[in-house]
């Protein structure tokens, strides 16, 4: 099925009926407002509006004088930059800004991160998690050794994550960012594992370390909240319990209030893990406003290069890079997709792309691992993305109950997860298969703590489960083919190299 809405691409649309699920990509933080930049030409305010722009560069050196005066003479004002990828982020009200700068020797590419004016009109959320009420969690009965909501938690067993903590629940000195829409590291389940020092609010493009910057507001997505603790909610006698429930988890926060994650925060969030210990990343967005940034157009281009710069430095650094392949039942390997929704941050329209040249960043990118999402049953979810070549690993991400029903005591064919304010709640899409790999990458971390990231891929990929491909799939019954999945047992469309295994992880 394809989800009918733009911006939110990494919820799943659950049928009429069903809980809806919101995984996504969102909204902007009015840290990043124009009343940070500093006057443009009188020439240039005229009819522009303001805007948030990329500026590759040479990396490995300060900002020249020559590049500096020359954004300023385009009409720009330097927001932050970051030398060691050469990447620097500016605002400006110069509606040929970006056309201007790329003249300039030693510019290597440049463009506009948004094609909203700083800072972006908000909407409102399209769907919610189904959350526990607290006589569901007061209720909750479990076995000996198990947190009280694990009984609900059919994803476990599906990568053998409760096996694996009969072995270990993982290491303190292993951290997992979640680069998302923000933590609320006062969960009580997330609380005893986060890392504060490796947490950080990007949303503006230049870090903010004020305490509780990573935390969403009440009028934010909870998105990264239950994220989080699909990776690393503690094994404590409370709620549930994470895939790595014994590793470290921070808050790098890149989603604005209204929901978007531009490339300004995206490279931000990226560096910042780099430099401070992270070992996984895990990526349940995609880059606004383009779903496919086409390589080209100049802007689209410039973002790619410059969050392809981020996540390589990254991965440098020693993180492994994990993201969420999207839910829209694409074919990631087709000759070509119709993206009605882009750009997702003012008028969208349909534009047929090529998405080998067209990328889906950060998932899409190089060395970064892609994750499609499997239900209860074990196979696709109905809104997964997919594409031989293009899936490295598949993961539980949830389906509606009516397409893949968990076996007994789990109810919901979603996702149980952490919700700020200390509660749990539901939810489904490509977004919650990703944390399960990043959780097992972390155990394989664990066991093999001198691995460089080549080696946990590596390890990553080998352990999985071959799942062969459905065959015919047809997910809702209705006698019609839902997609079509290519390769061979070991390596294909649906499943890449098969179904994380959380057993293996800590075992081989």
């Amino acid at each position: 099925m394809t989800a009918p809405y733009a911006r939110y691409r990494r919820a799943a649309a659950i049928p009429a009926g069903m809980a809806m699920a919101t995984a996504l990509a969102f909204l902007p933080n009015t840290a990043a407002t124009a009343a940070e930049d500093a006057p443009a030409p009188a020439a240039a305010q005229a009819d522009a509006t303001p805007l948030s722009y990329v500026v590759n560069v040479k990396p490995g050196h300060g900002t020249s004088a020559y590049v500096k005066k020359a954004v300023a003479k385009a009409g720009g004002t330097i927001v932050t930059s970051y030398d060691q990828i050469g990447v620097i982020v500016v605002h400006s009200s110069n509606a040929d800004f970006a056309k201007t700068i790329r003249t300039v020797r030693g510019v290597q590419s440049a463009g506009a991160t948004r094609t909203a004016p700083l800072p972006s009109a908000s909407t409102g959320d399209l769907g919610a998690p189904k959350v526990l009420s607290a006589a569901e969690v007061a209720a909750a009965d479990a076995p000996a050794g198990q947190d009280p909501l694990q009984p609900q938690q059919w994803d476990l067993p599906a990568i053998k994550a409760d096996k694996a903590h009969e072995k270990t629940l993982g290491s303190k000195k292993v951290t997992v960012a979640v680069i998302d829409t923000g933590v609320d590291d006062t969960h009580p389940d997330i609380a005893p594992n986060f890392d504060r020092k490796a947490s950080v609010n990007c949303v503006s493009g230049k870090p903010d370390t004020a305490d509780g910057a990573w935390r969403p507001s009440a009028e934010e997505s909870p998105h990264g909240t239950h994220v989080a603790g699909e990776i690393a909610a503690a094994k404590n006698g409370v709620g549930m319990t994470g895939v790595a429930p014994g590793v470290k988890v921070s808050g790098i926060k890149v989603s604005t209030t209204a929901g978007f994650f531009y490339t300004e925060a995206v490279v931000c969030g990226f560096v910042w893990a780099a430099e401070h210990g992270v070992d996984v990343t895990n990526n349940s967005y995609y880059t606004d406003p383009w779903y496919f940034n086409c390589k080209n157009d100049p802007d689209q281009k410039a973002l790619v290069e410059a969050v392809g710069r981020a996540s390589r430095y990254a991965e440098k650094k020693g993180a492994v890079n994990v993201a969420a392949a999207g839910n829209e039942n694409y074919d990631l390997a087709a000759d070509e997709i119709t993206d009605p929704s882009s750009p997702n941050d003012t008028t969208p329209g349909d534009r047929v792309v090529d998405p080998s040249e067209c990328l889906d960043i950060p998932t899409q990118l190089p060395g970064v691992v892609t994750v499609a999402s499997t239900g209860a049953k074990g196979i696709k979810s109905s809104f997964s993305n997919h594409g031989l070549g293009v899936i490295d690993i598949a993961a539980p991400g949830g389906d509606s109950t009516a397409y893949q029903k968990p076996d007994a005591p789990a109810t919901s064919g979603l996702i149980l997860g952490t919700l700020p304010g200390g509660k749990w709640g539901y939810m489904a899409g490509t977004s919650m298969a990703s944390p399960h790999v990043a959780g097992v990458a972390a155990l394989i971390k664990s066991t093999h703590p001198y691995a460089s990231p080549a080696l946990v891929k590596a390890l990553l990929y080998a352990e999985a489960d071959a799942t062969p491909c459905t065959d015919p799939y047809d997910i809702n019954g209705d006698g019609k083919i839902d997609a079509v999945c290519e390769g061979t047992k070991n390596r294909n469309g649906f499943y890449g190299w098969g179904i994380a295994d959380a057993l293996d992880a800590v075992t081989k």
